[in-house]
């Protein structure tokens, strides 16, 4: 049974109507595509990815490190496609879950929003306890304590109004694209190879010596390098709150994605070309390659901007996980008395218990082991999308044909090769990371088929703003 569509009821001026009580709340629309762009850069945390996730990927994918970063882009390119389209179409804080619930039917919405809700709350924690490494040069701290006053702290600025964190994110986005900046013009200024080696495929062994990469080994790390730019896709959790959402999350999406890669890929570029041998690339201690180039005092700026660039991500991805939560309650995803908690709006127009309730929780999982979470994450993301490309392959059928939205180019074949070539991604997986996430994703089945189905007239609601248009 697929999904019918619930518009707010508002009046004139864009407030709740007064004669529905029971009628879902709505976010305040008050950011346009600067603002918003600001936000889902700060998400995407160029910096943060740069000097957390990339040295993962430079440890098991060495000098193709730069190439399988490259093609995942390639793709994220089809996936921003999908996004662009399904976010305009069906503009809604629940992001993934509204879209698919819509157009795949409610069973493939609700999956989505689970795998959503593993990525949504395991990275900031596992981005936020990076920090105590870059303020290694200033002050040693215990990683998850570090970690867990950056979840705190990010939990008292989601608390803020949206125009305000759009500003304060923007300013640390600012340092930590000087941060990239720096690292790209240090690692081609001392350059020790030429830029062949950016398709030499090859990676320090436990030896020292030179091992090959393989095409089964890029594969395997795409769903990673898939998840480096993952964040553009928050331009959709915040399409109820960009002003003239028809026009701005398409275009918010895509220059995201376009800059993000950039500020990426480029440093990762300089730093394969300039680390002094195979062995350092592989080990992958940007900090102490930087300050190699040029001096400790360099080292430290950098470290120290790649630490706000952190904390600016915990603040992003706490607004943006919020905005998650508050959806899937007005959406009635749960029993009453929680649905009642997570879309009661604070005097900042904030959903202030879905912000505690996602910031709190990440402080505590700073002192779990986290290790094998990568692998989660980038199988999750990857399942993510898969649906996602499903829902765009359905996005033109039925009374969605007409309905105002940005379109996409070359439908419906980007989704479909796209659907094709994530399933083989997710095909390459670690068989520990699918069936931890195969098991969660089971669990959420059975809460489906117990309570959410039995109750499909009261429950699991997916509903759209009336206001969404132009």
């Amino acid at each position: 049974m697929t999904d019918t569509l619930r518009p707010v009821q508002t009046t004139a001026d864009g407030t709740a109507a007064p004669d529905a009580p029971d009628s879902p709340q709505k976010l305040k629309r008050s950011i346009g595509v600067v603002g918003g762009t600001l936000l889902t850069l700060s998400c995407v945390t160029p910096a943060s990815t740069l000097f957390v996730v990339v040295p993962d990927l430079f440890g098991s994918l060495g000098t193709a490190t730069a190439l399988t970063i490259a093609i995942g882009s390639l793709l994220c390119i089809a996936v921003a496609f999908c996004y662009s389209e399904l976010g305009t179409l069906i503009p809604s804080a629940g992001g993934e879950y509204a879209m698919v619930s819509t157009l795949a039917g409610r069973l493939a919405g609700w999956l989505v929003f689970v795998l959503s809700l593993l990525v949504v709350m395991i990275v900031p924690p596992v981005i936020a306890m990076g920090t105590a490494d870059y303020l290694a040069p200033v002050v040693h701290l215990d990683p998850s304590l570090a970690g867990a006053g950056v979840m705190l702290l990010a939990t008292l600025a989601g608390l803020l109004d949206l125009r305000a964190n759009a500003w304060i994110t923007g300013i640390f986005l600012v340092l930590e694209v000087i941060a990239a900046a720096v690292v790209a013009v240090l690692g081609f200024a001392h350059a020790e190879r030429g830029p062949g080696s950016l398709v030499s495929m090859q990676v320090a062994g436990a030896d020292g010596r030179p091992d090959t990469v393989t095409a089964l080994l890029v594969v395997s790390g795409l769903a990673i390098a898939l998840f480096v730019t993952q964040g553009f896709s928050t331009a959709v959790y915040l399409s109820e709150e960009l002003e003239h959402p028809r026009r701005t999350v398409a275009r918010t999406v895509l220059a995201t994605l376009a800059i993000s890669t950039v500020i990426i890929l480029v440093p990762v570029a300089a730093i394969t070309l300039g680390a002094s041998d195979l062995a350092e690339l592989t080990g992958g201690d940007i900090g102490s390659m930087v300050t190699a180039w040029s001096s400790s005092a360099v080292g430290t700026f950098v470290s120290l901007c790649v630490a706000l660039a952190i904390i600016n991500a915990g603040i992003v991805m706490v607004i943006q996980n919020s905005r998650v939560l508050f959806a899937s309650a007005r959406d009635k995803a749960w029993p009453q008395p929680v649905n009642d908690a997570f879309a009661r709006l604070g005097r900042f127009g904030s959903p202030w218990v879905a912000t505690l309730a996602v910031g709190v929780p990440g402080a505590a999982l700073c002192f779990v082991n986290l290790d094998t979470l990568y692998g989660v994450t980038g199988v999750s993301v990857t399942g993510m999308y898969l649906l996602v490309a499903i829902a765009a392959l359905l996005a033109r059928r039925g009374a969605h044909r007409h309905t105002p939205a940005w379109r996409m180019p070359l439908w419906p074949v980007v989704p479909a090769l796209l659907i094709v070539v994530l399933a083989y991604i997710l095909t390459q997986q670690e068989t520990a990371y699918l069936l931890w996430t195969g098991g969660i994703t089971a669990a959420a089945t059975l809460y489906w088929a117990l309570y959410l189905r039995p109750r499909r007239d009261t429950r699991w609601l997916v509903s759209i703003p009336e206001d969404a248009g132009a």
